[in-house]
Formats: C-alpha cells, structure tokens, sequence
C-alpha cells in the first residue's frame, strides 16, 4: 500500500491523547505517515506516543479557548486564526490526504485549515456526549466516529456521516482481553486500583482510605491498594492507609496502567472516557464516581452503558462517602463470582477494534483532495455533505 500522510490534531489531556496515540499506531503499522497537532502538554504528554512506530511528527498551534467574555473570545479568535495559518502552512509541506480531530481546543486550528484548503476531515469523540469543539465543526467534516452508541448532543442530523466504532485504547491494555480475569479466592489477597485520571482525584484520596477502613476486619485484611493520588494528596493517603493497617502502594503518577489493571480485581476510579474504555477492553469491574464539573456532565453519561451492563457501579460524587464505598465493596468484594462476572459484563462492552475500525474510516475518507484545487475540493465536499444530510 502506498504511504499516505494524516494528521491527528487533539487536545493535551489522556482522554484525548491515548486515541490519537491508538490510531497513529495503527496507521504506522499501515506504512503511513503520521503527524501530530497539540499543545504544549500534549506534545510531552508522558508514554502514549512512545511505544509507537517512530516517524510521528509533533507540531504546537496556537489554539485561544473561548472563554471570558468578549475579550477573551476575541483574544482567542487571533489565537485560532495564527493557528490555522500555521497548519496551512504545515499542510503545505506534509500533504496530508486527511486531518483527523479529537477534541479539545487545541484541534480547531488543524480543523479549520482543513476546511480551507480541502483536505477531508473526520473528528472522534471519545465520549457519550458530543465535545465542544466537535459540536462547532459537525456540520464541517466529513465523517465523525462515536465511542458510545448513543451520543448526546449530536444533531440527528449528521446521521449519515457517523459511525459507532469505539475509543481505540494501548495495545498493551488491548492485550489484556487475552488474559483471564486475575484468580480471586475466598481467603485470598484482593487487589484494589484506585485512579483519578492523569492528575488523580482529591474526592478519591479523601473517601477511599476511611472506606476500605469499615470493611469487615476478614476482608480488610486481605486487600492490596494501589493508589494513584495528587502530589498535595499523598502524604495524608499513605498515613490514613498506615493508620488503618492496610497494604497500598501510592504513586502520583501510574506509567505502567496496563499492568496495574492486569493485576487488579476491582478498580474505583472517575469515569473518563479513557478509563471506560481501558476498564471495558481489560475487562475489569468498576466503582465509579464521575467528575460533576465536568463538561455537560459528560462522565455521568459514559458511565451509563457499563453500569447499566452490570460491568460497574455509579456513585455520584455527592453521595461518595465511606460508608457508601464500604457498602458497595462489600457487595462487590465477598461474593468471587459475583465479582468474575461483573468483569465479564465490562468486557463485553469493549470495543476490540476501535483502533482498526477508525484507521478504515480515515483511509477512506474518499479520494486525495487535498491534492485538488480548493475550489474542486469544496465542491466534492458540499456534494458529499449534502448525501450526509439527505438533501
């Protein structure tokens, strides 16, 4: 197959990065060439780009976030406009055949250089509701990739141009749907993961440690926590779990997640769409407690379909207490069985082929426009676009 030349453009946090990562290993298993539109966090985002094929190119936009009243829309409207001039200018070099976006404000400038030079677009949202930034260029690109089945806030409109293929996720948490689920006896040693994303949770180190504490004693004594908690965090987490005579290991930062996640019978954790989609493809239960500030309280929707499957349980933040996570534990905790298949039930959620399936659709997202003239290449995507919209 011949090399083609995309790029991926994402916002700087794992959620959106991890898919991005997915999906450039993928293409550069394919022979392609792939470059990469971030910011600054991004771009030195630690350990998803690392174990990929070698090659990917790393470009920082300019990209204002809209915000702050009319000063800062129009702060951010200068950002956005150098930004796209700087990846018209890229695409002038690298050619790409197609420009991929994963939310996140710093895609919109790869995005809108797109739409002005003709070159195909597709966006991936990684959760159940539609993002900001994919809202605004719905309308605009050529296709866009779901994680969920069910994704709110997007018009029913762009029906056409949408596809359900999952959020691509490590191969080396892909890896783990071959291993089975972690043997748990009556007696033996139950290991806990306890995350809150890349720069842990303040509710979870606060909760968890005195929940675990009202555990029967039988069970207490059993567990093995590995916790990922924030740097202001940590030492008050390892004196309750020293206090409570309870094993953990704390870390600010958890490079090795896949095989924490192989290692580990129950994880508590937010509800990221990054964590939803390593929880489904390993296979692993879940206690979740979604983030309430975040955006159009998206974490509660990507929580719904485990839950619902019987793969986790949701508790919101204000009802996350000791004696709550206690509780749950214990339902979840003394019965093996029960617990084997709650993950049995999470697995079958997962989307194996997320990876796969969005490197098909970017393959063939249509001919090289950007090759073409803009004129011929806009006329292609209004007549493409006007099939997606039934017209």
């Amino acid at each position: 197959m011949t090399a083609r030349h995309f790029v991926l453009a994402a916002g700087g946090t794992g959620g959106h990065m991890v898919p991005a990562a997915a999906l450039a290993t993928e293409l550069g298993r394919r022979g392609h060439r792939v470059a990469l539109v971030s910011d600054e966090r991004g771009i030195r985002f630690p350990g998803v780009f690392a174990d990929g094929p070698g090659g990917v190119q790393t470009h920082v936009l300019p990209a204002g976030r809209i915000a702050g009243g009319p000063v800062g829309w129009l702060r951010a409207g200068r950002e956005m406009l150098r930004g796209r001039s700087m990846a018209r200018e890229l695409y002038r070099t690298f050619k790409p055949e197609a420009v991929i976006g994963f939310g996140g404000y710093p895609a919109l400038p790869a995005l809108l250089a797109a739409f002005a030079d003709g070159v195909p677009t597709a966006v991936h949202e990684q959760n159940a509701v539609l993002g900001r930034v994919n809202r605004l260029v719905a309308g605009r690109v050529d296709a866009i990739a779901t994680s969920y089945a069910k994704t709110e806030r997007l018009a029913g409109r762009y029906a056409g141009k949408v596809r359900h293929i999952g959020n691509p996720v490590r191969e080396a948490v892909l890896a783990l749907r071959s291993r089975p689920y972690p043997l748990l006896e009556e007696d033996g040693i139950f290991r806990v993961l306890v995350t809150g994303g890349s720069q842990g949770a303040t509710i979870l180190a606060d909760v968890v440690p005195d929940g675990l504490a009202m555990l029967p004693i039988t069970f207490r004594r059993r567990l093995q926590v590995t916790q990922q908690a924030r740097i202001e965090d940590i030492d008050a987490v390892r004196a309750k779990y020293a206090a409570h005579q309870i094993p953990a290991d704390l870390a600010t930062y958890l490079p090795d997640m896949p095989e924490h996640l192989a290692w580990a019978h129950l994880v508590i954790a937010r509800a990221g769409a990054s964590t939803i989609a390593e929880l489904t493809a390993a296979g692993r239960p879940g206690i979740l407690v979604p983030l309430p500030s975040a955006t159009d309280d998206h974490q509660t929707a990507n929580a719904r379909e485990i839950t619902t499957a019987g793969g986790a349980r949701t508790i919101a933040q204000g009802d996350f207490t000791a004696v709550e996570l206690a509780k749950q534990m214990q339902k979840l905790g003394l019965d093996p069985a029960a617990l084997e298949n709650a993950a049995g039930r999470a697995r079958a959620c997962g989307k194996p082929d997320a990876a796969r399936e969005l490197a098909d659709l970017v393959e063939n997202l249509g001919a090289p426009v950007s090759r073409l003239p803009v004129g011929v290449a806009n006329t292609r995507r209004k007549a493409a676009l006007a099939g997606a919209f039934g017209a």
